[in-house]
């Protein structure tokens, strides 16, 4: 049963579509990740493994290959933010996808490094680029949720 809440919307509580959408945003989110740093990688030369994704120690400002993490970290919050615009199109969801998108990365993380992340640099790229996918979605959805609604059928009249 669907009921109206006081917004333009009917809302429903759907927990598959929530599952659904929480898969499909983690999906894109690491291919594109996955994508952008063997782009990166080819482009320098450097060598590609998982471990530009999962391992904390290689996020750093000292050389080359940890500045080329944090820009594809950086880049990829982007992409994050038009998977939330096309996935979610809500943006009173934008925050919640983007904070369980982080979530489930540090879950991932703690787990390929067998022990909780703990340097700086991994904490605030990722406090960062949760915050510049979370704005930039929320912009997004927010020109979308603000476009005009027609109201007639007929010939577009100026006043």
């Amino acid at each position: 049963m669907k009921k109206l809440s006081g917004s333009f919307r009917y809302t429903q509580w759907d927990p598959w579509l929530l599952i659904a959408q929480i898969i499909s945003v983690q999906c894109i989110i690491y291919v594109s990740l996955g994508l952008i740093l063997t782009v990166l990688g080819v482009i320098v030369g450097d060598t590609r493994s998982l471990d530009h994704i999962f391992e904390y120690h290689e996020i750093q400002v000292r050389d080359f290959g940890g500045r080329m993490v944090i820009a594809a970290f950086v880049l990829n919050a982007f992409v994050g933010a038009v998977t939330l615009w096309y996935v979610v199109e809500r943006t009173k969801q934008c925050m919640d996808f983007s904070c369980t998108w982080h979530f489930f990365h540090l879950l991932i993380c703690w787990w390929y490094n067998g022990n909780f992340p703990t340097t700086f640099s991994w904490w605030a790229l990722n406090v960062a680029c949760a915050t510049l996918m979370c704005v930039c979605a929320e912009f997004l959805c927010l020109r979308t949720e603000l476009k005009a609604i027609p109201l007639s059928l007929g010939p577009k009249t100026d006043l």
